[in-house]
Protein backbone atom coordinates (compact mmCIF):
# COMPACT_ATOMS: atom_id res chain seq x y z
CA UNK A 1 0.00 0.00 0.00
CA UNK A 2 1.18 3.19 -0.57
CA UNK A 3 1.36 6.28 1.94
CA UNK A 4 -0.99 8.49 -0.50
CA UNK A 5 -3.78 5.37 0.02
CA UNK A 6 -2.80 5.70 3.86
CA UNK A 7 -3.17 9.07 3.86
CA UNK A 8 -6.03 9.10 1.85
CA UNK A 9 -7.88 6.87 4.48
CA UNK A 10 -7.07 8.61 7.46
CA UNK A 11 -7.39 12.36 6.02
CA UNK A 12 -11.12 11.56 4.27
CA UNK A 13 -13.18 14.04 6.62
CA UNK A 14 -15.74 11.30 7.07
CA UNK A 15 -12.80 8.91 8.44
CA UNK A 16 -11.67 11.03 10.48
CA UNK A 17 -15.05 11.92 12.12
CA UNK A 18 -15.52 8.31 12.82
CA UNK A 19 -12.29 7.70 14.49
CA UNK A 20 -12.93 10.80 16.55
CA UNK A 21 -16.45 9.27 17.37
CA UNK A 22 -15.12 6.04 17.86
CA UNK A 23 -12.44 7.49 19.79
CA UNK A 24 -15.31 8.31 22.92
CA UNK A 25 -16.52 4.62 22.90
CA UNK A 26 -17.69 1.55 20.69
CA UNK A 27 -20.98 2.90 18.56
CA UNK A 28 -23.72 1.25 16.95
CA UNK A 29 -24.13 1.80 13.20
CA UNK A 30 -27.05 4.42 13.58
CA UNK A 31 -25.27 6.14 16.97
CA UNK A 32 -22.55 7.00 14.33
CA UNK A 33 -24.75 8.15 11.90
CA UNK A 34 -26.92 10.91 14.39
CA UNK A 35 -23.05 12.15 15.91
CA UNK A 36 -21.64 12.83 12.38
CA UNK A 37 -23.53 15.55 11.14
CA UNK A 38 -24.16 15.01 7.38
CA UNK A 39 -23.15 12.16 6.68
CA UNK A 40 -25.56 9.97 4.24
CA UNK A 41 -26.18 6.14 5.10
CA UNK A 42 -24.03 4.99 2.16
CA UNK A 43 -21.16 6.96 3.19
CA UNK A 44 -21.04 5.99 6.47
CA UNK A 45 -21.07 2.44 5.51
CA UNK A 46 -18.53 2.88 2.60
CA UNK A 47 -16.53 4.68 5.20
CA UNK A 48 -16.73 2.07 8.17
CA UNK A 49 -15.76 -0.87 5.51
CA UNK A 50 -13.14 0.98 4.38
CA UNK A 51 -11.64 1.55 7.95
CA UNK A 52 -12.61 -2.23 8.75
CA UNK A 53 -10.62 -3.20 5.79
CA UNK A 54 -7.60 -0.87 6.89
CA UNK A 55 -7.39 -2.43 10.09
CA UNK A 56 -8.78 0.92 12.10
CA UNK A 57 -11.92 -0.03 13.62
CA UNK A 58 -13.41 -3.43 13.79
CA UNK A 59 -16.88 -4.32 13.47
CA UNK A 60 -18.75 -6.94 16.29
CA UNK A 61 -21.88 -8.62 15.65
CA UNK A 62 -23.54 -9.87 18.53
CA UNK A 63 -26.21 -12.44 18.04
CA UNK A 64 -29.64 -11.03 18.60
CA UNK A 65 -32.92 -10.17 17.37
CA UNK A 66 -32.39 -7.77 15.83
CA UNK A 67 -28.73 -8.06 15.21
CA UNK A 68 -26.88 -5.98 17.21
CA UNK A 69 -23.62 -4.68 15.21
CA UNK A 70 -20.86 -2.21 17.62
CA UNK A 71 -18.12 -0.56 15.67
CA UNK A 72 -14.63 -0.01 17.91
CA UNK A 73 -10.80 1.44 17.31
CA UNK A 74 -8.18 -1.20 16.92
CA UNK A 75 -4.99 -0.43 18.78
CA UNK A 76 -4.19 1.01 14.77
CA UNK A 77 -7.50 3.21 14.60
CA UNK A 78 -6.18 4.71 18.39
CA UNK A 79 -2.89 5.58 17.66
CA UNK A 80 -4.50 7.95 15.01
CA UNK A 81 -6.95 9.48 17.03
CA UNK A 82 -4.56 12.12 18.86
CA UNK A 83 -3.40 13.55 14.93
CA UNK A 84 -7.25 12.81 13.82
CA UNK A 85 -8.19 14.87 16.79
CA UNK A 86 -5.52 17.25 16.44
CA UNK A 87 -6.46 18.27 12.79
CA UNK A 88 -10.75 18.43 14.07
CA UNK A 89 -8.91 20.98 16.78
CA UNK A 90 -7.15 22.84 13.83
CA UNK A 91 -9.91 22.97 11.23
CA UNK A 92 -12.42 24.32 13.96
CA UNK A 93 -9.69 26.74 15.08
CA UNK A 94 -9.23 28.13 11.79
CA UNK A 95 -12.18 27.90 9.78
CA UNK A 96 -12.89 31.89 9.86
CA UNK A 97 -9.49 32.39 8.67
CA UNK A 98 -9.86 29.59 5.98
CA UNK A 99 -13.37 31.67 4.77
CA UNK A 100 -12.11 35.03 4.72
CA UNK A 101 -9.57 33.89 2.35
CA UNK A 102 -11.86 32.57 0.35
CA UNK A 103 -13.89 35.60 0.51
CA UNK A 104 -10.57 37.68 -0.53
CA UNK A 105 -9.87 35.25 -3.11
CA UNK A 106 -13.42 35.13 -4.50
CA UNK A 107 -13.89 38.74 -4.69
CA UNK A 108 -9.97 39.89 -6.24
CA UNK A 109 -11.27 37.12 -9.11
CA UNK A 110 -14.99 38.43 -9.25
CA UNK A 111 -12.55 42.03 -9.55
CA UNK A 112 -10.58 40.48 -12.63
CA UNK A 113 -13.36 39.20 -14.39
CA UNK A 114 -15.36 42.43 -14.70
CA UNK A 115 -12.30 44.22 -16.43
Amino acid sequence: MKVSEVLARVGDKWSILVIAALGERPHRFNELKRVIVGVSQRMLTLTVRGLERDGFITRTVTPSIPPRVDYALTELGQSVLLPARAMGEWALENRATVDAARQAFDAALAGQNKI
